[in-house]
């Protein structure tokens, strides 16, 4: 099935599980509010949990912003298509189901030729979260894509980057609502002082991700310091720099697979090395955090 056929399922109102950089994608017509209501089924997602919507450019980025401040466009200029995401008002014709009912929309342009030709040629914004239910271990890889999830899944090979893209809204104040790959100081060389936003309380949020609880293998994830006490059972560690890379990129980009490979194994546990607390590693500490159980052993 060719990139056409999927983009005629999208404009369809189909779902169609596609490769980002970053992890695969469960997409629908962003502008089809039946469409992306297919997608909360598929992963049973909460409704107060919007999606980003993934265009092909800048241009058509601001088709669908009803503000587009100046930051917006150094951040655009800078960093797409790439694993960065950028909260701004929204047109009208973007859904309230997409937003869960807030006048913001987070908008990307994808660094994948896959995920480019897709959106190009269904003609369409594409709204997608991670192809994976929700809370679940996300995909970096066609196979990680459950059979039913999607209609179709497009294979694009693994995703480079590893894990999702930072998350910044430019409403008001710069807001750093989902940590990702790129450092805070370096967006902050941009555009000035970023404020990071704590975990999302009760009711919409701003972006997705904001949950205390994510990203969760099946097998029990303990994030823990190298020279901490082995859970009992049968289980596998996971350290810098020997089953790990020491480098925080290189990190990302496996993180996921490895998880995805020690989940098919039916073990007790996996126990990660807790990676250090600085903004390149603020990403991947992020999803191990909120993908770990608390440590009762």
């Amino acid at each position: 099935m060719s990139v056409e056929r999927a983009a005629a399922l999208i404009r369809a109102g189909r779902l169609v599980a596609f490769p980002t950089e970053t992890v695969y994608g469960l997409g629908a017509n962003a502008l089809d509010a039946d469409a992306v209501e297919r997608i909360f089924l598929a992963k049973n997602r909460p409704r107060s949990s919007p999606l980003i919507v993934h265009v092909d450019s800048i241009a058509m980025a601001q088709r669908f912003a009803d503000e587009w401040p100046e930051a917006a466009m150094t951040l655009a200029q800078r960093y797409w298509p790439g694993p960065l995401t950028l909260v701004v008002r929204k047109r009208t014709t973007i859904p309230d189901i997409v937003t869960a009912g807030l006048a913001t929309v987070g908008l990307r342009v994808p660094a994948h030729p896959l995920a480019l030709a897709l959106i190009q040629a269904a003609g369409v914004p594409v709204a997608a979260p991670s192809a994976n239910r929700f809370t679940e271990l996300s995909p970096t890889a066609a196979s990680h894509v459950a059979e039913s999830l999607a209609d179709y899944v497009l294979d694009g090979g693994p995703a480079r980057v590893g894990i999702e893209s930072t998350v910044l809204s430019l409403v008001k104040e710069p807001v750093l609502l989902r940590a990702g790959i790129i450092p805070l100081p370096e967006i902050e060389a941009l555009i000035g002082p970023v404020r990071v936003a704590a975990h999302a309380a009760d009711g919409a949020h701003p972006s997705p991700g904001m949950h205390a609880r994510h990203y969760r293998p099946r097998t029990p994830l303990y994030l823990l310091p190298r020279d901490a006490a082995t859970p009992p059972g049968n289980g596998s560690w996971l350290r810098l720099g020997c089953e790990m890379p020491s480098d925080p990129r290189a990190y990302a980009a496996v993180l996921y697979e490895k998880l995805h490979a020690l989940d098919r194994i039916g073990l007790d546990w996996i126990a990660v090395e807790r990676p250090p607390e600085t903004p390149e590693w603020a990403g991947v500490l992020d999803r191990l955090t909120k993908a770990s159980v608390e440590r009762r052993f």
